[in-house]
């Protein structure tokens, strides 16, 4: 009898704990039926009145976003290069390695907080994300497709007829709703629950430690000017005094043909830096302690280098070994386990 009922306990133990999962996952992905903006974020700069976020456009985004067919040979997704555990970023890469093992030139940015962007890619040229993949699905080194393909692919596969009618109320499959589809899962794509985050909202009673604070209060005096909080990115384009790649990526001015904006590249956020990996637009720099070098001695002295890299004749940001030790610990509490562990992204 003892027996039994010890195996009935424990069943009823595994029951519970089943229970609680499904209960987990449920809310994880019931947050993902409309767009939730974080209470310490600012406003999102996207046009959700053009584009309102549904379960069913969601999951048609997704679908997409994982689906091979956007390439000219059927290999290469979105998710190829912007991989969910390394925040959406083709981790260990360099540069994107695209179609046949093409290389690109740029290191593939992370898809998170899209809602708050107003211009998308290294080296800008696209202001709506609507519009966005159509670069890299035309790109020769990247998909290396056209877009009146995809659809002919789309439009044979019953699953795709189904997805499109339960998003858009008809079947019909086109560009535009591609298009809105795939920014409706980019844009759930939030990355806001950091210890940074948490400390910030104050939940739980969290707090940075000793030297978390130190690093962050150095980090608003030496760091924030351009990566702003919350995001940890202001947005801009800037010339950061690094030193022209071999294939001498002209950034921003490839957009705007502009002088003034050669070798500018877009700010990125330093939300989840543990997880992208390699670093700066062509990922020449493989660890966060060679980025902070660069800023303490190795910025170079260019057309358009941002001024705050020249401050009373002295080029960079002075860093002692211990000013980067705290910078780094204090960088380490914007990392997301639970964005980038997240089932309601995954491939499904």
């Amino acid at each position: 009898m003892k027996r039994n009922h010890w195996i009935a306990a424990f069943i009823c133990c595994l029951f519970i704990l089943a229970c609680k999962k499904s209960e987990q996952i449920s809310d994880q992905i019931g947050s993902f039926l409309g767009f939730q903006k974080p209470v310490n974020f600012p406003e999102p700069v996207y046009n959700f009145a053009n584009n309102k976020i549904t379960k069913e456009g969601f999951e048609l985004g997704r679908s997409l976003f994982y689906e091979g067919r956007l390439s000219r040979d059927n290999s290469i997704t979105c998710g190829s290069c912007h991989i969910q555990s390394s925040a959406f970023t083709q981790h260990g890469h360099d540069v994107s390695h695209g179609i046949d093992d093409r290389l690109g030139i740029r290191n593939s940015p992370p898809i998170m907080n899209l809602a708050w962007n107003k211009a998308f890619m290294w080296g800008g040229g696209v202001y709506d994300l609507d519009l966005q993949p159509i670069a890299p699905i035309t790109a020769h080194e990247e998909m290396d497709e056209n877009l009146e393909n995809v659809m002919s692919k789309l439009r044979v596969m019953p699953k795709y007829t189904t997805l499109f009618k339960n998003a858009f109320g008809t079947s019909e499959i086109n560009t535009a709703r591609m298009m809105k589809a795939l920014s409706q899962f980019m844009l759930m794509c939030i990355s806001s629950n950091s210890k940074y985050d948490k400390v910030m909202r104050k939940e739980n009673n969290t707090s940075f430690s000793t030297e978390e604070q130190e690093g962050y209060t150095l980090f608003k005096q030496k760091c924030a000017t351009c990566h702003t909080e919350p995001l940890f990115t202001d947005g801009s384009f800037r010339n950061n005094g690094l030193a022209p790649s071999p294939v001498n990526d002209l950034g921003l001015y490839t957009a705007t043909l502009n002088d003034a904006d050669r070798y500018k590249f877009k700010v990125p956020s330093l939300r989840n830096l543990r997880y992208t990996a390699p670093y700066m637009h062509d990922g020449r720099h493989f660890s966060l302690n060679a980025v902070l070098g660069h800023y303490n001695s190795q910025v170079q002295q260019l057309p358009n280098l941002d001024p705050i890299l020249m401050q009373n004749g002295n080029l960079g940001i002075a860093l002692s070994t211990t000013d980067k030790t705290k910078i780094l610990a204090f960088l380490n509490t914007l990392n997301d386990e639970t964005f980038i562990n997240n089932s309601s992204l995954a491939e499904q």
